[in-house]
Order: C-alpha cells, then structure tokens, then sequence
C-alpha cells in the first residue's frame, strides 16, 4: 500500500516540510546575526562617544605676533636683508595707520556662511593689498566658538577707505550671535 501512495505524490509533501523547516532555521539565524550586529553598533558608538575630541578639530585663537607689513625688496642682497629685518617689524605699528572702521555680519548660504560687510580705512602713506582678516564667532553669551579668516587680494589707495560688501568669511556654528572682525597683516602695493 506504500508504494501505491508514493506514486500519487505524497512522499513530495515530506520534501516541502524539510525545505520549510530549513528555511526556518535560516531565517531565525539570520535574525540572531541582524541582533548582534545592531549590538555592535550600539557598542561601537558609545565607545567613540566617550573617546576625547581630537586637537585637529578646536578651534585656535589667532596669534598677532604672526601679522608682519611686507615691503619689496631692493636690488643689492645687503640692503635686502637689512630692509627684510625692517620688514619683520610687529604689524601693530604699521596696523595702527589701517583699521576697520565699521562692520556688520549676516548669514547666508541657507545660514551656515558668514557674510561680512566692512570699511577699511588706511591713513598711510602708501596704498596696501593682501589685507587679511580675523573673525571671531561667539554665542550669545559671549563664549567663544570660531574663527575665520580670509585674504582680500583687493589694494586700498593710500589715504583712503574702502567698504567690502558681503565678503564670505566662512561656515559658522549655527550658534554664533556675535562677530569681532581684527586685522591680521597687509602687504604694501
């Protein structure tokens, strides 16, 4: 009487089981590797959270002694280096005749870029180019966040002012309030 049943067909209703009972245990074992892998993520993030930020990623105050008045040099290589030691005079000195008169900041780029609008005023006597500028970023509180500078390649006439409308300074915190833009070094023209 067996063999009449496996030749209708009922011996292929015992392979079907087999297959379903594999694919079971495939899927549950695939939802076990789906659970400790999610596991390693959550490990793997707490771990990285309580790792110290990196030095790349503070932000540094700007340093002054770096701003240095650059003048062209002269012809013979003596009165080249004793006029490149005249050169590395602090900028302060020369700064002091070239300032910010006026400035105002407002954001752009969706609100992640600074754009600055400011006056240079140069009392020298002599034009100046490559002005670079410092902007310090801070909350509303006043606490720090970042700086930014830029390098305006644009000269400025001597006894002159000029306003720079605009200018991209950079990408800002979304918790910048306050701006302070400084002038950093000039070049003569």
């Amino acid at each position: 009487m067996n063999a009449r049943l496996d030749r209708i067909g009922v011996g292929r209703f015992a392979g079907t089981g087999e297959r379903l009972a594999a694919a079971m245990i495939a899927s549950v074992s695939f939802g076990r590797s789906l659970l400790w892998l999610l596991a390693a993520i959550f490990v793997g993030c707490g771990v990285w959270m309580l790792l110290p930020l990196s030095k790349g990623s503070r932000a540094e105050p700007a340093r002054a002694e770096l701003a240095v008045v650059e003048t062209a040099p002269s012809g013979d290589s003596a009165a080249a280096r004793s006029s490149a030691s005249e050169a590395q005079v602090p900028a302060m000195a020369e700064l002091g005749r070239l300032r910010i008169s006026s400035q105002t900041w407002r954001r752009g780029g969706l609100g992640s870029k600074a754009l600055v609008t400011f006056t240079l005023r140069n009392d020298n006597d002599y034009a100046v180019k490559d002005v670079e500028i410092v902007c310090a970023f801070a909350r509303r509180d006043g606490s720090h966040l970042t700086d930014r500078s830029r390098v305006l390649a644009d000269s400025i006439a001597l006894k002159s002012r000029k306003t720079f409308a605009r200018i991209p300074v950079g990408f800002v915190n979304v918790n910048a309030d306050q701006a302070k833009c400084s002038l950093v070094a000039a070049r003569r023209a």
